[in-house]
């Protein structure tokens, strides 16, 4: 196991109660797991700046090592590049880089910045300093026109000087197998870690997974809808299956897993309990 890492997701506090819940679900999964880091989302279009960067700075100053999401969003390159060197100087190491959504109702594919183009700013502006995370996606991007455009897109990321990379979350684990597959063909050799997402509240998960291209099997959506009004019995079948999932991963080579906890610890929690990590 120790050359595995995990890592848990955090999404950006809004208020001071969400700060107050998310400091307290970062001690409960700090002191059980001792994850390799935490990371903490960007809003779209960079909504959530102030926010993704309070929360970074705050849980560095606890010592612990988090990584910030960062896109360029709407925003100037030299505001990203003060807020990059701002955490450098923070002694931040680790950022995750993204192209990001834009914020609704904004139109126009000239306002996009792509992932590689900011791993290369970030790479120009402070060298190796930072491990650069990017995200992929075994069931390939929804915005994609192609499984090869996809793969190209993220190789891109990595020749632009990208250290490891995180998944989208999925529950086939042949995807990701597949995937990683492909991704060596092409040349690449970064760690590519699963994303996992515990399976908590049903209409969410169907609703968002219908919307980020997440395929969820149609097995489990019968499960869980057969579970929606019987809690103690969906969170057993949630709990097992995505166990179950992350087993097979990690017998399969998977170089580690990346919680997507939702500002919860017990889910997440739970499954780490069940493989005995």
């Amino acid at each position: 196991m120790t050359d595995r890492h995990f890592s848990f997701e955090f999404s950006a506090p809004r208020t001071e109660a969400a700060t107050a819940k998310l400091l307290d679900v970062h001690e409960r999964l700090k002191k059980e797991t001792n994850p390799s880091f935490f990371s903490v989302t960007y809003g779209a279009g960079g909504s959530t700046r102030d926010g993704t960067k309070d929360a970074v700075l705050r849980l560095k100053s606890l010592g612990t090592d988090v990584a910030p999401h960062l896109s360029f969003g709407t925003d100037t390159e030299e505001k990203i590049e003060g807020l990059i060197l701002e955490y450098q100087r923070a002694g931040i190491n680790r950022v995750v880089a993204l192209r990001g959504d834009m914020p609704s109702g904004t139109t126009g594919a000239g306002h996009i910045r792509y992932a590689a183009d900011l791993v290369r700013f970030i790479r120009e502006k402070t060298g190796d300093h930072f491990i650069i995370e990017v995200a992929c996606y075994p069931e390939i991007h929804p915005d994609s026109k192609s499984v090869d455009a996809d793969l190209r897109f993220f190789k891109a990321k990595v020749d632009a000087g990208a250290n490891s990379a995180i998944t989208q979350y999925f529950y086939n684990a042949d995807a990701y197998f597949r995937y990683v597959d492909a991704c060596q063909k092409l040349g690449v050799d970064i760690p590519i870690v699963p994303g996992i997402m515990p399976i908590t509240n049903f209409a969410s998960l169907i609703r968002f997974s219908d919307k980020c291209g997440a395929e969820i099997p149609r097995w489990i959506r019968q499960y869980l809808h057969s579970y929606e009004n019987d809690p103690e019995s969906l969170k057993t079948f949630a709990t097992e299956t995505v166990s179950d999932l992350c087993r097979r991963l990690l017998d399969g080579g998977a170089p580690g897993l990346h919680f997507y906890t939702l500002n919860q610890s017990l889910p997440s929690l739970r499954i780490w309990r069940n493989l005995g990590l």
